[in-house]
């Protein structure tokens, strides 16, 4: 493996930044990005960004819950992100009574906090390049089934050993460029977790699906929550004597704004990028998963509207729910509208067939590696549309599985609990709903169907999806709560429940499926990694950035506008003024503006708040490379100071996670100003302005 351990230290060491493309691992900023960095005006180096031995701002970054960023923003823990990233703490903690979801919430003192049960956040305390353990002692000539086994035995290994060095830390050892190169990730979890607050929707989410992914923007798109922790500041369970995490580094805060042109910068977790994704993923892409997600969730989400639209508790049983669905649904849309990069795939395929002809020898595999993946994209694609059609419909859809599952998975006084939070935010007619819909559309859709459509739907309801799904909620101990937590309780049998025989079906199916594709997506692990392994000997001068796989990153760029189209600008900042315009009471869900804050407005009452020209900037962008996960990073300017939180991509550029394109590509987000603004000026919670440090 000495040829790939070289190809990516010359990476690491020769290669200068290219334009703002890239999410890069903090370890290699010194080599790779500090030089380009500080000439577009970067006041910080290398190791006040990231150190390995001292505290360093990559120590105010947190993972938040299961899929966000979070940053601290104070010496006691106070931590900003997301409305929609806190979105599923605020519904969980909300109720009827206290819809923390329309009309926000806010402590004004921390025994006012709210402990938000099973939320967590993660910090990243130390980052090792373990490629030499990994892949040292693999052959370069295995592959396949082989390959797989090696690999994760010396994962195994290595992350036994660095869980011993690191007591009371997870490890997590992730792949980077196809399996061409390995990090491990020291992580400390805390999981005592308190909502300090939450803007109401009509701020926090303002503009609803209709401006999701879109610009210009007006949403306040952010909530505060605090880190606690037991007396030794390290991570406890919840305990009203914990206190607020000690934090030795957090982000001071900057209310100087930015130009045009200004330098900025994120640090994330960016969830998950296919930069290297060819024309035959392109296609499959295109013609079955976004075509197929769309539809099923396109289905499921206008069932669950109108029922929330109808109930005030379906509402906030579903608000989390729902939003979830939308989000990629409403990506996936514009990913098909926008992806045209399949020439440019195919014109890099070409390029790298006649240089592995050239320049390689057949044994070392380079010049087999597109066919290896455009065979497993033949071989498995019946099996891929199926599965994910079932898993779309059935697994993610009807939700009547998931405390069948709990009550095969757990017992006691665990199931007990594990059934009252789940049937808190359920409601059994929605599901019935949803599921009579899901089963008659994979009934005519799904090639692959699970042995209950031919065995019970066939045979016993003549091939009605909606006399069994009647059958299925009538008869089911787990369509109602009562029964659910009875059983449990009793410690009854419910092998034989026919929500229980459902998933039976439903998981065997999946499985068979699983085992369909294996052969098929080994090859595709084998042709990916020689194909970016490749693709970086060709190119030995160009600076190449590995996917993003949610692990901590750093990605800059500028404070820029962008024209969309011809005879079109768009600004790169937005204004209170762009909410007043918007209020449209003929869509009161989604273009409410409360009014408090018409009131502040009116008044010009925007305080420290306002820019240079007397305005209250809400909203603005840079051209930082992003994507999901990065939701609640924080936006710093040149000396490493909160200038904002990145919550969104923008419409025109929604094949970013494909091909990134430099010159429609913006990172969105909310204004720190607007933040405080709304925390001081519109909640009346200033004393939590107190503990901030300021620029």
């Amino acid at each position: 493996m000495k040829k790939i351990f070289l190809l990516l230290a010359a990476a690491c060491v020769t290669l200068s930044a290219a334009a703002d493309e890239g999410m890069w691992m903090l370890p290699y900023l010194q080599k790779m990005n500090s030089k380009d960095m500080k000439a577009r005006g970067c006041k910080l180096s290398a190791e006040e960004i990231y150190s390995m031995n001292n505290s360093s701002l990559k120590d105010a970054i947190v993972i938040f819950g299961g899929g966000c960023t979070g940053e601290i923003v104070s010496p006691d823990g106070l931590l900003f992100t997301n409305h929609h990233c806190g979105y599923g703490s605020i519904q969980s903690l909300s109720s009827v009574e206290h819809d923390y979801l329309k009309n926000g919430f806010w402590a004004m003192s921390r025994a006012e906090e709210l402990p938000a049960p099973g939320l967590k956040v993660r910090f990243i305390r130390r980052i090792v390049d373990v490629t030499p353990d990994v892949l040292g002692a693999v052959p370069d000539i295995a592959g396949g089934g082989e390959r797989e086994e090696l690999v994760a035995g010396q994962v195994k290994a290595v992350s036994e050993r660095l869980a011993g060095e690191n007591p009371g830390m997870d490890v997590e050892i992730k792949s980077f460029f196809g399996g061409n190169q390995y990090f491990a990730f020291v992580i400390e979890v805390f999981r005592d977790v308190r909502l300090v607050g939450a803007p109401p929707t009509s701020i926090g989410k303002f503009g609803g699906d209709t401006d999701n992914w879109m610009w210009p923007r007006h949403t306040g798109d952010f909530s505060v929550f605090r880190v606690y922790a037991g007396p030794d500041n390290r991570p406890a369970d919840y305990s009203p004597e914990n206190r607020p995490y000690k934090a030795e580094k957090f982000l001071k805060i900057s209310l100087g704004g930015y130009d045009e042109g200004d330098f900025a910068m994120i640090m994330g977790f960016p969830g998950s990028t296919q930069r290297y994704m060819t024309s035959y993923e392109i296609d499959r892409l295109l013609e079955v998963e976004n075509p197929q997600r769309i539809f099923i969730r396109g289905e499921r989400q206008a069932i669950l509207k109108e029922d929330m639209a109808a109930s005030a508790k379906v509402r906030i049983q579903y608000a989390s729910k729902y939003a979830q669905s939308s989000n990629y649904w409403k990506n996936s849309i514009g990913k098909s509208r926008r992806l045209d990069v399949k020439g440019r795939k195919q014109e890099q395929e070409a390029a790298f067939t006649a240089w592995a002809a050239k320049n390689t020898l057949p044994t070392e595999g380079y010049s087999n590696a597109l066919n290896l993946i455009r065979e497993s994209v033949e071989e498995t694609a019946p099996y891929f549309a199926s599965s994910q059609y079932l898993s779309e419909a059935i697994g993610r859809s009807v939700e009547i599985l998931a405390p069948a599952r709990l009550a095969v998975s757990k017992k006691g006084g665990e199931l007990t609990e594990a059934l009252k939070a789940f049937y808190k935010d359920y409601n059994m007619p929605t599901d019935r709903r949803v599921a009579k819909r899901m089963f008659r559309i994979v009934g005519e859709n799904c090639k692959e169907l699970p042995s209950v459509f031919a065995e019970v739907i066939g045979k016993r309801f003549g091939g009605d999806t909606d006399a069994y799904v009647d059958y299925l909620y009538d008869n089911s101990v787990f369509a109602d709560e009562r029964k659910a937590l009875a059983a449990a309780a009793a410690g009854t049998d419910v092998s034989n429940d026919p929500a229980v025989l459902l998933n039976k079906s439903y998981t065997a199916k999946m499985r068979e499926l699983a085992a369909a594709q294996l052969a098929g997506k080994r090859k595709f692990a084998d042709g990916q990694r020689l194909y970016i392994a490749g693709l970086m000997r060709m190119q030995p001068n160009k600076a190449w950035a590995s996917d993003a796989n949610f692990t901590l990153r750093l990605t800059y760029g500028r404070v820029l506008p962008y024209d969309p189209a011809d005879g079109i600008h768009y600004n790169y900042y937005t204004t209170l003024k762009g909410v007043m315009e918007k209020e449209n009471p003929q869509n009161p869900t989604e273009f409410t503006v409360p009014a408090r804050l018409k009131e502040l407005y009116a008044a010009k009452d925007f305080g420290r708040y306002a820019n240079e020209r007397g305005e209250l900037p809400v909203a603005f962008l840079a051209d930082c490379d992003i994507t999901g996960g990065n939701s609640g990073s924080p936006v710093m300017n040149a000396k490493g100071a909160l200038i904002g939180l990145a919550f969104d991509g923008n419409w025109e550029a929604m094949s970013g996670d494909v091909a990134f394109e430099p010159e429609l590509q913006r990172t969105i987000a909310v204004d720190v100003r607007y933040v405080l603004f709304v925390i001081d000026k519109f909640a009346g919670a200033g004393w939590l302005l107190d503990e901030l440090q300021f620029e």
